[in-house]
């Protein structure tokens, strides 16, 4: 059984809002703002998330910093996006059985600024009071998955994507 840990907010805040881009820091293989990869393009980064309030949770964006979904993408861009999150969320329904897939477009201009969707399997079993934001919210503690079961977690979903690219 994976364990929670308390998340602690302040802390967080107080970091995000003092730091670079970590999506673009990610895209340009700085090791200070390192994830677990699942895919990669051209056009789109998908990787675990580092503060996982379940497991598979990933995060899935634009190369490119785009900031605002209306302004900054077009509607071709943005369909390319989504057909990713909709290829992800098949592989994360097959690894983990999900339930239901959540979709969030989250972040902040204070923080996180850079386009993001949060794609998250649910797995079956998980009590109602448990689910939808309940799920999601760091405030009710984060998963502490040990870096070689996010590795594996990783490859997992990877294999998954590739599969579900190919079964469009």
């Amino acid at each position: 059984m994976i364990e929670r840990q308390p998340f602690d907010l302040k802390a967080y805040v107080r970091d995000i809002g003092t730091r670079p881009c970590f999506i673009c820091g990610l895209v340009k293989n700085d090791p200070a703002f390192f994830h677990h990869r699942v895919f990669e393009d051209d056009e789109t980064l998908i990787f675990l998330s580092k503060y996982p309030t379940l497991p598979g949770y990933c995060l899935v964006c634009p190369r490119e910093h785009r900031e605002d979904l209306a302004r900054d993408m077009s509607t071709d861009e943005y369909l390319r996006l989504q057909e990713k999150v909709h290829i992800l969320s098949r592989a994360l329904t097959s690894v983990f059985d999900a339930e239901r897939i959540y979709v969030l477009a989250l972040g902040s201009q204070l923080a996180n600024s850079h386009l993001h969707f949060h794609v998250v399997p649910l797995p079956p079993g998980v009590p109602l009071e448990e689910q939808q934001y309940h799920a999601l919210m760091a405030e009710h503690g984060v998963l502490q998955i040990p870096d070689d079961h996010m590795a594996q977690l990783a490859q997992r979903i990877a294999e998954a994507y590739r599969s579900a690219l190919t079964t469009r």
